[in-house]
């Protein structure tokens, strides 16, 4: 497995992947051992190489991303989970730009109204941050709610996309 530090001022986090794509985006600032402990209890056997070059394509649309320059990703991921989890980061990863879900849209959407507390479970098990957007889950009163990241990351996140949102709209309107 292939790993990079990211950084993007303030931003800095760890991101690994597999020949088979991204598999892990860790929450900002944090220390590698984030990335370990994840890697450890997901793909044990599994040998942490750190390889900036062969990470290279992710860091880019990562760095697009911050600078307001991409909306959404384009890269090979290889997602760990079971297929609830899968189901639900689907749905979220279907989340567009800028918007917000609620818990509850999310179990509605994968067709288990009744798993609202499941689909947060799913949720906060989301092993590739930003890239399946589960920052753009909020609570059903509109309050963020947790976040692997943090909700200082959460709230982060959101800003960003709102403040880049309303660039573009002022950019196509002057």
């Amino acid at each position: 497995m292939y790993w990079t530090s990211f950084v993007h001022e303030p931003w800095q986090m760890f991101m690994a992947a597999t020949t088979n794509g991204l598999c892990f985006v860790g929450s900002a600032n944090q220390p590698f051992e984030e990335l370990e402990k994840w890697a450890n209890n997901r793909l044990p056997g599994y040998r942490l190489v750190q390889d900036d070059e062969k990470m290279q394509t992710y860091a880019a649309q990562f760095a697009e991303y911050f600078e307001g320059r991409r909306t959404d990703f384009t890269l090979p991921l290889d997602l760990v989970g079971t297929p609830f989890h899968r189901s639900v980061w689907n749905a979220v990863y279907d989340i567009g730009y800028g918007r917000t879900y609620t818990y509850t849209d999310i179990a509605q959407r994968i067709r288990k109204p009744e798993s609202v507390r499941a689909v947060g479970a799913a949720i906060g098990a989301n092993p590739v941050l930003i890239v399946v957007p589960c920052h753009r889950v909020i609570g059903k009163n509109g309050k963020l709610t947790g976040y692997r990241g943090g909700l200082e990351m959460k709230a982060g996140l959101l800003q960003l996309e709102k403040d880049c949102s309303l660039s573009q709209f002022s950019i196509a309107y002057d």
